[in-house]
């Protein structure tokens, strides 16, 4: 039975914030599998690590036999979600639009399987029914079921209702466009499930009601709980930023280095709802890690696992290489190891003729890796340099003796800071 599979294996994990009458929908999931979707609004052309746990949610259901559909919202993110937001948005020009939902399109493509025989995912973009509508068409069709009680009694109205700002007429109507994506994914997909975050109860909740009023359809909602950090900083939030799905917004070798950085409180449920993990595989990786937490074993699996769903395995397996420090001495690393490492770390190039008889001073002045001279000498009297894991006792002019695999150099100042050296 998959429905009493996925709803118990959702329990298990922590997952289930919201829902509809929960033995229903467990029935409904018995009988037979079920379309679902969940939206996700283009307002930049990278979706980040707060949307991991619903677009997993998808792929949890499809994995249970469930057809899942990922919804880009090109519509519903010209006019921006009023949820969770102290203030309008800005709102996007078309080609900025089109942009974003190319670049969100591609990520959420790579979650789910659009082949899988029985029951393929499917990519749709809500601007395909929104914009032929009228304002007239829509507010006769869709706006005559909605009656302002209801949507003054949602939290995210309220709560802008009652700010310095107020709400605009344009995001007053967001959960109207909402709503109606679920009326026309019913209609013309036979969806009959909305999957998002708690924030979207309410939106979920309207759309529950249209399809109701509009069409005499039985429809469900679920969310998930929306992640907080138990040491009460902003998840997804680093010094630098979001932290993006997007390789080129954040690197897999920084990406894998936020998941490294995870507390302790935090390690199991991350794992469970960040993972596609086994709830039992997950018991046994915490209990490993609590007989010795020191060595950050259970983040180190996480950071691994969580990478290789949004990067793949070989980006995982080379910015866990880089994190460590290399698995194997730098002198065996071959020329395309050595390459693969370059785009993890930061890397600088320089021509032969400027790099032979560079002072090592001067190198770490070059690379970054020191404000100026005086800095650079003190950590090198400290001990704190490093060339291809060989501490530098002293400043000296650096030759082609001391690059591996024919033009590479691995620098590094105290224990975290690594550059590697291109020579060309």
């Amino acid at each position: 039975m998959p429905g009493q599979g996925i709803i118990d294996d959702l329990q298990a994990r922590g997952l289930l914030h919201d829902s509809t009458d929960l033995a229903t929908l467990r029935d409904r999931l018995d009988r037979e599998p079920i379309t679902l979707y969940a939206g996700f609004d283009p307002t930049a052309d990278s979706l980040h690590i707060g949307h991991l746990v619903p677009l997993l949610l998808l792929r949890r259901f499809q994995d249970a036999g469930h057809r899942p559909i990922a919804l880009a919202g090109g519509a519903t993110g010209m006019i921006g979600d009023p949820t969770g937001r102290s203030e309008e948005r800005n709102l996007l020009d078309d080609q900025t639009l089109d942009q974003n939902v190319r670049g969100i399109s591609d990520q959420l493509s790579r979650f789910l399987d659009f082949d899988r025989q029985g029951n393929p995912a499917k990519l749709v973009d809500n601007r395909t029914w929104t914009q032929p509508v009228s304002a007239i068409e829509f507010l006769r069709d869709v706006g005559k079921f909605v009656t302002v009680n209801q949507m003054l009694s949602k939290e995210s109205i309220k709560a802008r209702l009652a700010s310095e700002t107020g709400i605009s007429y344009t995001e007053f109507s967001y959960m109207l466009l909402q709503a109606n994506d679920f009326r026309w994914l019913f209609e013309h997909e036979g969806c009959e499930l909305q999957v998002g975050g708690s924030d979207q109860w309410g939106n979920i909740t309207a759309g529950i009601d249209l399809v109701r009023k509009a069409l005499a359809g039985a429809a469900y909602g679920l969310t998930v709980p929306l992640v907080m950090r138990a040491d009460g900083t902003k998840f997804g939030k680093t010094a630098a930023g979001a932290v993006w799905l997007d390789p080129a917004r954040t690197s897999p070798y920084a990406f894998y280095q936020y998941w490294m950085q995870t507390d302790d409180r935090d390690l199991e449920r991350f794992l469970l709802q960040m993972s596609m993990l086994p709830v039992a595989e997950v018991a046994e990786v915490i209990r490993m890690h609590g007989n010795a937490p020191e060595r950050r074993e259970g983040q180190r699996r996480l950071a691994v696992e969580v990478t290789s769903l949004v990067h793949g395995e070989p980006a995982a397996s080379d910015a866990a290489r880089a994190s460590t420090g290399f698995t194997q001495a730098v002198a065996d690393l071959t020329e395309t190891e050595w390459a693969g490492l370059a785009t993890e770390l930061p890397a600088t190039r320089l021509a032969r003729h400027d790099f032979e008889g560079l002072d090592l001073i001067e190198l770490l002045t070059v690379i970054g890796l020191a404000s100026s001279k005086g800095d650079a000498r003190r950590t090198i009297d400290g001990g704190g340099v490093n060339l291809n894991d060989v501490r530098q006792p002293a400043s000296r002019p650096l030759s082609g003796a001391d690059l591996l695999a024919g033009g590479y150099l691995l620098v590094r100042k105290g224990k975290k800071q690594r550059h590697i050296v291109i020579v060309e």
